[in-house]
């Protein structure tokens, strides 16, 4: 049962349905999942596979995603499922667009997740306009965020999610939740069409300030969405403080959102690294 005050829509960060089961049977609901290539890694048959020396071919990869987001669509139907295109470098805008188009033929329920790049964003402007919804993630900067507005512009509420990576950012001393707080602020001056989803969550405390700060959604791993449940599933009160003393805030900026995507200045070296690091863990898989 959901807690009474909780605006938030709770999601989990996971490739394994299992994980999907045991987090519903726990907290009584889930409206979400998200899913990256990386998770899929993690899921237990293709690690386990992959320890036996035993690869995928691309085609036998992408038909095991498949059949996990078609799973995991099946245990939250009336929820949203995220699944993510293969992107590096050199993928360009229409080869998004048609993986994009085909993942989300998947299921009923879907968000294509595109990562906040050049070419995810002309992925993501081609997506609206063929009545699809979309994730835009690896967004480290108010700019990416921005440039993700007005990509999308016209789609209606719900229709997308920007995924701010916290953790990410305080790896590098910045800290992450206000990124979170600055996005929210900056959208307040539009037309609600794009929804903060607060990413690379990784302590309690990550959790707690994104229900604090009204994030519209929060996708948590498994560890961290069990903790929350068998701690009795707490809101933060008047009294809830974050501590970040050791990390540095990331100042507010005043951005206009009526421009051009492509004006925005959207390049960040967590972005670069993050598609990277994605496309390196479903490189691994194929053989």
């Amino acid at each position: 049962m959901k807690p009474a005050g909780l605006k938030t829509r709770i999601f989990l960060d996971s490739g394994d349905p299992a994980e999907t089961k045991q987090i519903i049977s726990l907290l009584g609901f889930l409206d979400g999942q998200t899913t990256n290539p990386t998770l899929v890694a993690k899921n237990p048959y293709a690690k386990e596979r992959f320890d036996r020396g035993e690869k995928f071919s691309a085609q036998e990869i992408r038909d095991f995603y498949k059949q996990v987001i078609t799973e995991v669509s099946g245990l939250i139907p009336e929820g949203s499922v995220s699944v993510e295109v293969y992107a590096d470098q050199s993928t360009t805008g229409e080869d998004m667009f048609a993986q994009g188009r085909e993942m989300y033929s998947w299921i009923p329920n879907a968000h294509v997740k595109y990562p906040t790049i050049t070419a995810g964003l002309a992925a993501a402007a081609q997506s609206i306009k063929a009545g699809m919804r979309v994730n835009m993630t690896l967004c480290f900067s108010q700019e990416q965020a921005a440039a993700v507005y007005a990509a999308t512009s016209g789609a209606a509420e719900g229709d997308v999610f920007v995924s701010p990576f916290v953790g990410r950012l305080d790896d590098i001393g910045e800290n992450g939740m206000s990124l979170i707080d600055n996005i929210i602020k900056m959208y307040k001056s539009g037309d609600g069409h794009v929804q903060v989803l607060a990413a690379s969550i990784r302590t309690m405390d990550h959790f707690m300030q994104s229900l604090r700060l009204g994030a519209d959604i929060i996708t948590a791993p498994y560890s961290i969405l069990e903790q929350w449940g068998k701690e009795g599933m707490s809101l933060p009160d008047a009294n809830y403080t974050y501590e970040n003393a050791t990390l540095q805030d990331i100042p507010y900026k005043e951005i206009d959102l009526n421009k051009s995507w492509s004006d925005y200045d959207i390049a960040h070296e967590l972005t670069t690294k993050g598609v990277e690091r994605f496309s390196a863990d479903w490189n691994a898989l194929i053989s």
